[in-house]
């Protein structure tokens, strides 16, 4: 353990989906931490403009375009870790989402769009989580990033918070599996965290929306992506020795699920006015 509290020097730490959103803040931190970073991602532009900030903080850092959905990429990602840095100490499972094509009520839903979520939020997390432990011949932390939909009601996003819920139950196995050779697994379950896509393109791009989400989180903001990264720095440094099976929710206290609420308020707000009617 260094002389100093969080300080990642020496330790080499995988980051996946690093080019933008949450994963390019838990790189920042990453970076201001004195961590060997492997940034991870599909598009090229943000993994350099990521690699860039990397750079003016000062830490060392590579980027190695990857598919996760992708076994081969995977296994490169992990054997270019190795061969640039020796080792690989930490690993965060950031990438995931679901396209607003690939989601809708349950009743609807069809196999290609639960392949398309459940596939990569789920399946590949876990083979991501595999090929890390694997690679950890030093032991080492794994970190999944999940959501606070992993333990609420979804409508209209079902079967992304079913692959966030076995994602972090499978954490709580891998915890209890991998132990014994030093690896550690937790979960970082962020709420609602404001990205640029969210806000230009994505569910958060309504004022509205937006001040309805504020309303339910007792520290009367929603998150920014320096929120998340912070605690990742926590879990694969030397400091968190002894936590493993975690999750761990950062969302400013909120306990209410908000789409939830607003899924019944339309429910209402249909069958009254086919009561009207």
């Amino acid at each position: 353990m260094s002389g100093h509290l969080f300080d990642l020097s020496g330790k080499t730490i995988v980051v996946t989906g690093g080019g933008r959103g949450i994963g390019r803040g838990i790189v920042r931190a990453l970076a201001r931490a004195n961590a060997n970073i492997v940034i991870s991602g599909r598009g090229q532009g943000p993994l350099a403009e990521t690699a860039e900030e990397v750079a003016a903080i000062g830490a060392p850092a590579i980027v190695v375009p990857a598919d996760i959905t992708s076994m081969a990429d995977l296994e490169r990602l992990a054997a270019t870790a190795l061969e640039r840095f020796g080792a690989i100490d930490g690993w965060v499972n950031n990438a995931g989402s679901a396209s607003p094509s690939d989601v809708g009520p349950l009743i609807g839903i069809d196999e290609r769009q639960w392949d398309a979520v459940v596939d990569l939020n789920f399946k590949w997390t876990f083979f991501a989580c595999q090929i890390a432990a694997k690679a950890m011949t030093r032991g080492g932390s794994i970190v999944n990033v999940t959501s606070r939909s992993a333990s609420q009601p979804n409508p209209n996003t079902g079967q992304y918070g079913a692959a966030k819920a076995g994602v972090e139950n499978l954490t709580a196995t891998m915890a209890v599996e991998w132990g014994h050779m030093g690896i550690r697994v937790n979960a970082i379950a962020p709420g609602v965290v404001l990205t640029e896509q969210s806000t230009t393109q994505g569910s958060m791009k309504s004022e509205s929306r937006r001040q309805r989400q504020i309303d339910t989180v007792p520290l009367r903001r929603l998150g920014v992506v320096d929120d998340v990264g912070p605690l990742a720095v926590y879990l694969v440094s030397d400091e968190a020795s002894w936590i493993s099976g975690a999750i761990i929710p950062v969302n400013g206290g909120s306990r209410v699920p908000v789409g939830y609420l607003s899924y019944l308020h339309h429910v209402n707000e249909r069958m009254r006015a086919q009561e009207n009617g």
